[in-house]
Order: structure tokens, then sequence, then C-alpha cells
């Protein structure tokens, strides 16, 4: 065999090796050295062996009424829980009572306070789409229940810039009050609309995992209870309620996570008079205290670990299953005129004016209001977004850069996030001792927010690691945002991908493998074309997540060199909404073109 021929087959043989070390390089590199480099700075290791080990940050953050309100006392002297027994039942009575103010709650108290209200919101809207969803037939039922992913597609800035043009006091709910005689509200920096933002992330999340415990649900239980005496309603309570309850509660505790670490929502919508952790982080890495935020980060990270974790044990557990084999008939929403007189019919009609003026207002309201100015429609925030890239300096923040960015920062993540996400994928569904502490270290980048990536990425690679003998490792502008956003992005390609690799029948690949081919070929000519769809799906959350990223971007960018699509939203929004409209108005087309694009050209590899 000629040397070259030897090497393609040691390359063939070792392919998925490497491809695997390779990932656990990265995501050791790009995301768990950077955590690791954000608990060393909150914790103080100075240098020596042993090295020495300070938990002074974490003690004043604890001791600090700002960020613990009562507990403070606790923090402070730990091991004297009695005498503080009284500041502990104060705590939790302004917590339940709602009294949400920070000097009782204190920065994480308040945090967890907006993230159980956004859960409570969350459940309530999206449980009725669930029912709707997996008990009525309807024209375009398919597309909408398709439709609630968006939360993962859309990003987050633009719709809290959505969410200003419908209520601000200039919004199009106050011109439409104004047009009938009636004043205007004013509920921006309220933690009302906050809430309700959160909701148009979460809710859908709430109603895609009930739907689809609605439809495991087997008909042949509800038959059988009805048999034996059970109401309608009783057959419901008895029967059904308890098969969803798990997956409500997932839906629930996820959304507490993702609310409990908010970023975008909170600094657009409510700025630091509603700060949660995460917003304050920012604030502390603007004002450079790097260690304080290193700890608030650190102590965020574990809460949402430590709940994540919880989400996991409890999905393994109780998770709804497939699809039952008798699964409950879908009925006509409207099989006649007559119909519409029905309770329940009224109902969905209005929890589909609800749908429309949470979900779709924003985002019109986001496009009308950048057409529309004092005098009527107009074109002149475009124009001013064209005449700031023609004549603006090198330092300000012009549209073609921040399109060129996110577009060339897209590709690159979809370049690094996805052979990641494969490999991931091949790996955790292979059966072998530790595979779901693989699993678990493959996933965390799920569990900790953007933020405290970025901040570990500045604080190291960023900033620069030495090495020893003149040797630094750094990595700075547009690839430590690349690889900030392939770390948030490879999960969801490995979410896609794996469900369905570990649906196939290892017989095929045993047979491809008996017929002389290698492993590495096994998977590329026969595992990866039966998951075509899962390939395209996590290619289209990766490029579409790239984006839209913003919490660790806006860390990252540099000024006027590495600046996105979100950040200019943000950076315009400083300035006046019109213009932040028009560059959110550009984001979404681009964010929907390009996500329509990987979508259809995953149909034609899929085809073919």
């Amino acid at each position: 065999m000629k040397p070259v021929e030897r090497s393609v087959s040691w390359v063939e043989r070792h392919a998925l090796g490497v491809a695997a070390a390779a990932t656990a390089a990265v995501i050791a590199v790009m995301f768990y050295l950077p955590v690791g480099i954000v608990l060393s700075e909150a914790v103080g290791i100075a240098p020596g062996f042993p090295p020495a080990v300070s938990l002074d940050a974490f003690a004043e953050v604890l001791s600090d009424s700002f960020y613990v309100g009562a507990l403070a006392g606790v923090g402070a002297d730990p091991f004297a829980v009695s005498r503080h027994a009284d500041n502990v039942a104060s705590w939790a009575a302004a917590f339940l009572a709602g009294e949400a103010g920070l000097p009782s709650f204190g920065l994480f108290g308040f945090t967890a306070y907006q993230a159980l209200l956004s859960t409570v919101a969350s459940v309530a809207l999206g449980l009725p789409g669930a029912y709707v969803l997996a008990r009525f037939e309807f024209p375009g039922r398919r597309t909408i229940r398709s439709l609630t992913i968006l939360p993962f597609i859309l990003p987050s800035i633009m719709v809290a810039i959505g969410f200003i043009a419908m209520f601000g006091r200039r919004g199009v709910v106050n011109d439409l009050l104004a047009t009938v005689g009636l004043g205007p509200i004013d509920v921006m920096g309220t933690l009302s609309i906050v809430i309700v933002a959160h909701a148009f992330y979460n809710a859908p999340l709430v109603t895609r995992v009930t739907a689809a415990a609605w439809e495991s649900v087997d008909a042949r239980t509800v038959e059988t209870a009805r048999s034996l005496g059970a109401s309608r309603r009783r057959a419901v309570l008895d029967v059904v309620a308890p098969q969803l309850l798990p997956a409500v509660l997932t839906g629930a505790l996820l959304t507490f996570v993702f609310t409990f670490m908010t970023f975008p929502i909170v600094l657009a919508l409510g700025g630091l008079r509603l700060a949660t952790v995460e917003v304050w982080v920012y604030n502390l890495l603007g004002n450079m205290n790097y260690r304080e935020a290193a700890a608030l980060a650190t102590l965020e990270t574990a809460l949402s670990l430590a709940l994540t974790y919880a989400y996991l044990r409890y999905e393994a557990r109780q998770a709804a299953g497939s699809r039952g084999a008798n699964p409950l008939q879908r009925v006509p929403l409207f099989p006649s005129l007559g119909s519409l007189r029905s309770p329940v019919r009224l109902g969905v009609l209005a929890y589909a004016a609800v749908v429309v003026v949470v979900f779709v207002g924003p985002v019109l309201s986001m496009v009308w209001t950048s057409v529309t100015g004092p005098d009527g429609l107009t074109l002149a925030y475009y124009e001013f977004l064209v005449q700031r890239q023609a004549e603006g300096s090198a330092v300000q923040t012009k549209p073609w850069p921040a399109v060129r960015n996110s577009l060339t920062f897209g590709v690159a993540t979809l370049a690094v996030a996805l052979p990641m996400g494969v490999a991931a994928a091949v790996v955790t569904t292979r059966k072998f001792r530790g595979r779901a502490v693989v699993g678990a270290l493959a996933m965390g980048p799920i569990a900790v927010s953007g933020i405290v990536t970025g901040v570990g990425l500045l604080l190291g690679p960023v900033f620069g690691i030495p090495l020893g003998g003149g040797w630094r490792l750094q990595v700075t502008g547009a690839t430590a945002i690349v690889a900030a956003h392939a770390v948030a992005a490879y999960p969801f390609v490995t979410r896609s991908v794996a469900p369905l690799l570990g649906r196939l029948d290892p017989a095929m690949v045993e047979s491809a493998r008996a017929l002389g081919a290698s492993r590495a070929r096994a998977l590329v000519d026969v595992e990866l074309p039966l998951v075509a769809a899962g390939v395209v799906a996590g290619a289209a959350f990766a490029f579409a997540i790239s984006v839209g990223e913003f919490d660790s971007t806006v860390i990252l960018a540099e000024g006027s060199k590495s600046y996105t699509m979100p950040v200019a939203v943000e950076r315009y929004r400083g300035r006046r909404l019109g213009p932040a409209t028009a560059m959110g108005t550009v984001l979404l087309v681009v964010t929907s073109v390009s996500f329509v694009v990987i979508d259809r050209l995953g149909g034609r590899f899929e085809r073919g």
C-alpha cells in the first residue's frame, strides 16, 4: 500500500476519534476554561503552591443587602441561623406577598421573583395553546405548531425593540388609543412589560412541550374511565391531567431557568431600575469591576446548573414518551357557523386575539414604526441608515458592517458548530461507561448564560493567558465571537441529531462495517443521510442563534470592528427608536431569509 493510501486509510479509521477529540478540545478551551477563569477570578486564586484561595468576594456578595436583601445577616454569620429566623421569615413573606422591592428581596431575590412571575404568565399563556393544537383540527395547525420554535430563532433584543414600538409612550397601542379619545398608557420600565415579553419567548415552549404530551395520551384510558361512570370533566382531571403534569412542570422549570438568566429583555425594557443578576454583571463589567462581576456570575451559574440538573433528572424520570398508539381524536375547530356560539369556541377566539396582541403585535409594530413618522409613512429611518453608512465616521455604528459581520459570523459558527454538534451526538448515543457524564458535560453550555461565557472569554483568551516560555494564548475579535457563538449553538445541533441517531437500527451500521466500511464511512454514507432532517434543523438553529446572539457579543464586540446586527440595534436604541426599529427590521429579514434558505437547501439534500 502506498504512503498516501495508508494515510487516507488511517484518517478514515480514526476520523471519528479525531473529530470527538477536537470537539472536546474546543469545548474545553472555549467554554470550560472561560467558566473556570470566572470562578478563579471570583475566588481570587493567587500564584504559588498550593495556590491561595480567597472567598472574600462571595462573602461580600452574600452579606450585602443589595444582593440578598434581608438575608444579608445570614450570609455575614451563617452559623447564627436562629438569630436570623425573623429575617428569613420576613424575606419569604415579602416574596410570597409580591413586595418586589430590592431592599427586602435583594438582587437575587428580585431576579427569582420576576422569573417566578414570568413562569406563571408563560404557563398561563402556553397551556391554552397546547389544548388547541392537541385537541382541534383546523387549517394551518401544523404551521402554527412549527412557529412555536420561533423563540429560539428571533433575536431577543429585536423583540424588545418590538415591545417598545408597540407599548411605548409613542407606540402603536397609544396611537390607537388616541384615535378613540383615550389617554396614553405608560407601561415601559415596569415589571409588567418585562413579564409579558418573557411570556412572548417562553409560552410557545410550554405549548410545544405540553402539546406533545397531550398527543401521547392514550384515548383508551379516557374511554375506560368514562365507561366506569366518570364524567368528561372527571376523566380529564383523573386521567389526562396527571399525564400532562410532568410536561407542564418541565416547561415551567425550563422557563424559570431561562428567565432567571434573562438579559436583553430586562436591559432594554427595564434597565438598571429592574436589574437582574445578568444585567448587573454587565453593569459591573462596564465599570471594570471584574472580581465582583465574576463572583455574581459564578453564583448565578451555580444556581442555574442546579436548576438545569433538576430538570434533566425530572425529564429522565417522568417526561412523556412518544406519541401514543391510540391518541385522542382531534375534532374540527369550527365544524359549522353555529359552533361559534359554543363557549369553548368563543374561548378559542378570545385566546387567538390575545395571541395576536402578544406574539404578532410586537413584530408588526416594529416593522410599522420603521416606516412611519410624525407626518405619516416615511423611509427616513432607512435613509438614516444609508446616510450613516455613507457619511458616518469610522467609530460610528454602520449598518453594512453589522450585516456583514452577522452573516460572516453565522457562516463561521455553522462551520464550527455543525461538526461539533454531530460529533457530540454520535458520542452521546453510543453505549459506554460514563456516557451520562459525557452527555452532561457536552450539554453544559445550555445551562450557562452567554454573559458568563462572554465574561470568561474576556478575562481569559481575549486578555491573554500566559503559557510560559514567552508564549501566550490569546483569542480576540471575530475569532472570540465565533467561538462564543459556536459554544452556544452546537448543543442545539446535538439535540436535533442525537434523538434521530438513537432511533436508527444498529444492524444497518453493522452491515456497512461487515462490507468493509470504516466507522466514519458508515456514519457519512448510512447514518447521516437517514438523519438529514435533524442535521438541517441543527444547521438552521446554529446559524439563526449566531445571527441573533447578543449576550456574549455585546461584551466581546470591539467598538468599530466586530459589532453585529443585534449590537447595532442596541446602540441605535440609545439614540432614537426609529433607527433602532429600521435596523431591527433588517435583522428580522436577514434572520428569516437565512433560516428559510438553509431549510430549503436541507430539503433538497433530503430529497436527493
